[in-house]
């Protein structure tokens, strides 16, 4: 099968370049710089075919067409945490990926899987969740075979959030939005990957199926960061609670200045519960999920008094 990875040298788009490798499948890899990603796609990459590929000018189906040329599966990794020049929210996450739905259904591309989010809703005020979820929506209308991948919070080496959680998880004290209490299924990249990678080879359907996938255990932004700080040896971090008016400042700050991956689009993700209903990734691997951070010791009871199992 020959499956086009758009976004191949980003975060997901390189664990499923490899994974897809892997399985047999010819990779062609869409990137917007693809003659300068060498160094940021895995080994077995390097030999694949590369096209390049700017979401903010793909808005009509016209426009996909030499990309798709002789591809059986597209599975788009792209996304923007924040816009940047003529990449908005609305280009990235919905014009271009209904001009690409259009331009499948005229092309005969066997299979489109879309990597989208949990957690998306219509009262939401972030562009960033409007636009997935636009996004979404007008894949729901296209008469295309269809796979929504819906994955909780990622980690893994090369993740700018990922990277960024694991280093504010060795501050001393964190600094967490009190109205955080959303739970999360924290989902490493390479089972996000293997689960696409699945996807692909499942039956066909003309229509759209959704799939979440999450992680081993949900847990709050409080407790994430607790277990990624167990991971390194470290002792319990001091938790200091954010008013969310405060907490909704900074956010937007960040936004403003580019500045570190919490944006106010994550903020209103983490307010609400992003769990699969439905996990699908046992079912997609045969397997269990790998462990994101080292969980909390369990107790058990000596004599009335509780110690560490």
């Amino acid at each position: 099968m020959r499956v086009l990875v758009l976004g191949g040298a980003g975060f997901i788009g390189r664990y499923t370049t490899a994974a897809l490798l892997q399985a047999g499948h010819r990779v062609c890899v869409g990137s917007r710089h693809p003659d300068g990603v060498s160094k940021r796609l895995p080994p077995l990459a390097l030999h694949c075919e590369r096209r390049q590929v700017r979401f903010e000018t793909l808005l009509e189906s016209s426009s996909w067409a030499p990309i798709l040329a002789q591809v059986d599966i597209v599975v788009n990794c792209v996304g923007v945490l924040r816009p940047r020049w003529g990449e908005t929210y609305e280009r990235i996450h919905h014009r271009a990926v209904a001009a690409l739905a259009d331009a499948c259904v005229l092309g005969g591309i066997q299979r489109l899987i879309h990597v989208s989010a949990l957690g998306l809703h219509e009262k939401a005020s972030s562009g960033f969740v409007r636009s997935k979820l636009r996004g979404e929506q007008a894949l729901s209308t296209r008469r295309l075979d269809v796979v929504i991948a819906r994955p909780s919070l990622l980690d893994g080496e090369g993740g700018f959030g990922a990277r960024w959680l694991r280093r504010v998880s060795r501050w001393p004290v964190h600094f967490v939005p009190s109205h955080t209490t959303g739970r999360i299924a924290p989902l490493h990249v390479r089972d996000l990957a293997d689960a696409l990678c699945a996807l692909c080879a499942i039956e066909p359907k003309l229509g759209t199926r959704e799939f979440e996938l999450g992680g081993a255990d949900s847990r709050t932004m409080k407790e994430h960061l607790a277990a990624l700080r167990r991971e390194a040896g470290l002792p319990r971090a001091h938790v200091i609670n954010v008013a969310r008016p405060l907490a909704r400042f900074v956010s937007h700050v960040c936004d403003l200045l580019y500045l570190t991956p919490f944006s106010y689009g994550h903020l209103e993700l983490l307010s609400r519960d992003n769990v699969p209903a439905t996990n699908a990734l046992p079912l997609l691997l045969h397997r269990a999920p790998r462990w994101v951070g080292v969980r909390e010791p369990r107790l058990r009871r000596t004599r009335g008094a509780p110690v560490p199992a």
